[in-house]
């Protein structure tokens, strides 16, 4: 088959409202978030009433999103955790594994990365010890965000609005009596996390497993993962937990800053 019969065929499978949706999403840049529909459809050569209805379709995806202002749009959560699908199947993981492995060696702990997915948190990275509670979670593992340590540092950016829009029921569901009952609550929980550099808790998912939760930073200072470890049995010495913490904090510092390269690195 010569070139103009392989571009016909390719071009048989090509779904064009897809394509044009995809566009309209590559469109936006780090040099320009937001666009309104008008400039849009000047840039893309599409018609407005067709930029409209396919941003329509987008924002209900989660995929773009209203500005301050109502009118014009940015990227949507949706398509900001696609993008971060690829970095935490990649850059995320390969960066942070050895992270995790001295992490381990140092605690003695089972240490893992988990990132955010919508309303749960997923594991995407582990260095393990052998003990009986090692194998209680797994890679790509999947718990709810609003009931675990992780998931309070992985919802710290949100503002009590967007959580809102996330957990838009009146009572969350609980998975120990220290499960936050509401969205209110969840919130406040999370403001208190913030004044501090890491979270720890006893039996706050699961009895007699105690986690340690570090945020993990990415450019602009949000928070792209978290870091944490892992200790079984419920016998702790504030001295401990403080040395815990200590080189917690500092392996998340190592990744952040690592991570902070790789994306200063492409510009």
């Amino acid at each position: 088959m010569n070139e103009f019969g392989r571009l016909e065929a390719a071009q048989r499978y090509t779904v064009p409202g897809l394509e044009r949706g995809l566009r309209i999403l590559t469109a936006f840049t780090r040099r320009e978030p937001v666009l309104s529909a008008p400039e849009l459809a000047r840039r893309l050569s599409i018609p407005r009433s067709t930029v409209f209805r396919l941003l329509s379709t987008l924002e209900q995806l989660g995929l773009v999103e209203r500005d301050e202002s109502g009118r014009d749009y940015r990227l949507g959560t949706g398509a900001l955790r696609l993008g971060f699908e690829c970095l935490a199947s990649k850059e995320l993981t390969e960066l942070g594994r050895p992270i995790l492995e001295r992490l381990r060696d140092i605690t003695g702990c089972s240490c893992n990365l988990v990132v955010r997915d919508g309303r749960s948190v997923v594991y995407v990275a582990r260095a393990v010890v052998q003990t009986p509670y090692a194998n209680t979670v797994h890679l790509g593992t999947r718990l709810p965000a609003h009931a675990t340590l992780f998931g309070r540092v992985l919802l710290r950016d949100l503002s009590f609005e967007k959580l809102q829009q996330l957990y838009p029921e009146e009572q969350l569901q609980a998975a120990t009596p220290k499960t936050p009952a509401t969205v209110a609550q969840l919130y406040r929980l999370i403001q208190t996390d913030r004044a501090h550099d890491y979270v720890f808790d006893q039996g706050y998912f699961e009895p007699n497993i105690s986690t340690l939760a570090v945020p993990v930073f990415g450019q602009a200072g949000k928070v792209v993962a978290a870091l944490g470890i892992t200790v079984s049995g419920n016998k702790h010495t504030p001295e401990n937990i403080t040395e815990l913490a200590r080189s917690a904090c500092e392996a998340a510092d190592d990744l952040s800053g690592l991570l902070d390269h790789v994306a200063a690195s492409r510009h």
